[in-house]
């Protein structure tokens, strides 16, 4: 199944302003007919399956938030543009740890209630079918607030946000799956001497009264909601340009601009390099974020691909270039792997994750540079990983099947780098990099899943790749390796191992290119 987005006027249009998303009148069913059934409570993830609701989608959604950093509070209105995909009486959006005011479905006040992690609204009157509604939420939120899972990231002097992979709705009620991608715009209103941050370019600053500026953004694509990025705090921004005139913006913490410098530097050559395997970068700008913070508690992660402002702890990006650069290129990657085509489900991580280390360990390993086991070639980091396998299996179980606790292991990651190189063995170098454009273009600013994959593998190479690609991704058994007959796998040892674990499960400590 092809999940895809639908976007049917430029981003600026639908989401420039909060008045743009307002526009028309809220729909009305029959007289004396009142049509349509409560809308699901779930999209069916495999993994979450209570993330995410149906009989809808979200085509924008403009964001307008406020700090106060004496309270440390955020004041916030979130408002939704979406389509019915069925006549809906009730629908519901993902929220957490949210203190919400008001609800309103096309202007009018609409009947509302929180249960677990959802919004209930019931609007004054039935939506139909392919009616669009705009739908305005009033809340507020303390980034400090304690909850179960949270996207917040506090820092002294503001905040930066980690939604993925289930956590965006923690920060604004919104449909929070990647099949349901959406315009974003954002107005981030902080005190003078504070910045606002959000994905996407800055289309507006605003001085208003009381010693605050208002900051807005809007991205040029679709985002899902696990990537978005919202940051408060003391930056400055850093220009320069990359290849072909791309404008690149990173955002520094003011008293570490000059020490992070050699890191950013690199930015413009690890994008060349990219571009000559995968194609043009695919977004209006690409820049790094590194957090002002050195709280082990807030950040036990290396860093994640919000999209066009990748975030990383700040420490990290302190190393020489051989220490940091092949993850620089794993985020990077994921602009294309995990951004501009989002997982359908997240059942489909290795799509994200083991793209991205496959082409961060080449980078490595073109450089030299040893990796954590003192390989130096992708062939030998292959014929160890290949001999992890079947206890990968055992104990995480196959590549393209996760669940929520083994999610972000390395079965996600080395395994899926295994797969992509034994596909890569079995076609050759130049058939598999057509695999990949082939793939990114077809479903560029859209989701796909693992079956999306094996029919464009199966299309470019002219033969039916899913029973290969099927063996590797779903199989409780590691197969046999093109072009290598003596690789072995090692023994199933009875006593689990896992080979990695990530907070919650959505940090990128466990990528084999650190």
């Amino acid at each position: 199944m092809r999940y895809r987005t639908r976007v049917t006027a430029p981003a600026a249009v639908l989401i420039g302003t909060t008045a743009a998303l307002a526009l028309g009148s809220p729909a009305q069913a029959a007289p004396g007919r009142p049509t349509g059934e409560p809308g699901p409570e779930t999209l069916g993830d495999p993994v979450f399956p209570a993330l995410g609701n149906d009989g809808y989608r979200v085509s924008a959604y403009h964001l307008d938030l406020a700090y106060d950093p004496t309270t440390r509070l955020v004041d916030a209105t979130a408002t939704l543009r979406i389509r019915m995909d069925r006549a809906l009486t009730r629908f519901s959006l993902d929220a957490l740890g949210l203190d919400i005011r008001s609800v309103r479905v096309g202007g009018r006040e609409a009947v509302w209630e929180q249960a677990d992690e959802k919004l209930r609204v019931t609007p004054d009157c039935p939506l139909p079918e392919k009616a669009v509604a705009t739908v305005r939420v009033e809340y507020s939120a303390d980034p400090r607030r304690t909850l179960a899972h949270t996207a917040w990231v506090p820092t002294e002097d503001g905040f930066a946000i980690c939604p993925q992979p289930n956590s965006a709705h923690t920060v604004f009620p919104c449909n929070d799956h990647p099949s349901d991608k959406a315009d974003f715009s954002f107005r981030i209103t902080v005190p003078n001497g504070l910045r606002g941050v959000a994905n996407g370019t800055l289309t507006g600053t605003e001085e208003l009264d009381g010693g605050r500026t208002a900051y807005s953004y809007c991205s040029a694509a679709p985002i899902a909601t696990e990537l978005v990025q919202i940051t408060v705090g003391d930056y400055v921004i850093k220009d320069r340009e990359g290849p072909h005139g791309l404008p690149l913006r990173d955002v520094v913490p003011t008293a570490r601009a000059a020490a992070l410098e050699p890191a950013l530097a690199l930015t413009p050559g690890l994008v060349t390099w990219l571009e000559d395997r995968l194609g043009a970068f695919p977004f209006e700008t690409y820049g790094l974020l590194p957090c002002n913070s050195d709280d082990p508690k807030a950040f036990d992660f290396t860093g994640l691909e919000t999209q066009t402002l990748t975030l990383y702890k700040p420490n990290f990006l302190l190393q020489e270039e051989k220490k940091i650069g092949s993850h620089m290129m794993h985020e990077l990657v994921h602009s294309y792997f995990g951004n501009l085509v989002s997982p359908a489900t997240w059942a489909d991580l290795w799509l994200n994750e083991g793209h991205a280390d496959f082409y961060g360990l080449l980078y490595r390993y073109e450089r030299g540079w040893a990796d954590s086991l003192g390989l130096t070639t992708m062939e030998a980091r292959m014929k160890d990983t290949y001999a992890r396998g079947d206890q990968w299996r055992h104990d995480s179980g196959p590549v393209a099947a996760p669940n929520a606790v083994n999610l972000f292991d390395s079965q996600r990651y080395l395994g899926g780098v295994l797969v992509l190189y034994a596909f890569r063995e079995l076609v050759g170098e130049d058939v598999f990099h057509t695999v990949e454009r082939t793939f990114l273009e077809r479903f560029r600013h859209c989701s796909a899943s693992t079956d999306d994959y094996i029919a464009v593998a199966s299309e470019v190479t002219g033969q039916d790749q899913s029973g290969f690609l099927r063996d590797w991704l779903y199989g409780t058994k590691t197969p046999r390796m093109p072009g290598h007959p003596d690789w072995t796998v090692n023994p199933v040892s009875s006593s689990f191992a896992a080979p990695h674990s990530g907070r919650g499960g959505h940090w990128h400590e466990n990528s084999a290119t650190l």
